[in-house]
């Protein structure tokens, strides 16, 4: 896989981040597995030369800017009320924007992995960093890419419900979407 060269951006609205939950507990069924966008956030992707060893990634999301696409499964369909109430959750008691508006990723090494990029960064929430591998595919300038993010890794306790009968899956899933070409 060759890489096309330059500096790119990616964001919105050309390119999409997705965070994907499912759930877990004797509860569960009474929950939904959530899409989650997050509206706004840049990547910044260097490829110097198409030798992707020499790539850079940074990306930025502001933590204030979650919003609940969908939610599958559940007893009931997931109406406008749950998704503000899951919304606020995020906000108030997950990710806490006031203290940190933002994650961040910023790659460390780039290597072909196959058909696929990976990308090995530093993933920094609410103020602790850890290590993380996402990994991507190129179609010309469309990109996609992966990543599996572990909650408790971060410090952050999985949400949950009733006595904890119902609880958010510790690992959520990380999707990324778009154009090189902006």
């Amino acid at each position: 896989m060759t890489p096309p060269t330059g500096q790119f951006s990616l964001g919105p609205p050309s390119a999409r981040l997705l965070i994907m939950t499912s759930r877990t507990g004797l509860g569960a069924r009474a929950g939904h597995d959530l899409t989650i966008e997050v509206t706004r956030w840049s990547a910044q992707v260097s490829v110097p030369e198409p030798d992707v060893t020499t790539s850079s990634v940074r990306v930025e999301a502001d933590t204030g800017s979650f919003e609940v696409l969908a939610g599958a499964g559940g007893v009931l369909p997931l109406s406008d009320g749950d998704r503000a109430e899951i919304e606020r959750t995020i906000r108030d008691k997950v990710l806490f924007p006031d203290y940190y508006p933002a994650i961040m990723f910023t790659s460390t090494a780039v290597r072909a992995s196959g058909d696929e990029v990976a990308i090995d960064g530093d993933l920094t929430i609410m103020g602790v960093t850890q290590p993380l591998t996402a990994y991507v595919r190129l179609d010309d300038d469309h990109v996609r890419g992966r990543a599996a993010v572990t909650q408790t890794e971060w410090g952050i306790k999985p949400y949950s419900a009733f006595f904890g009968a119902l609880r958010l899956a510790d690992e959520v899933a990380v999707e990324i979407e778009g154009s090189l070409g902006g």
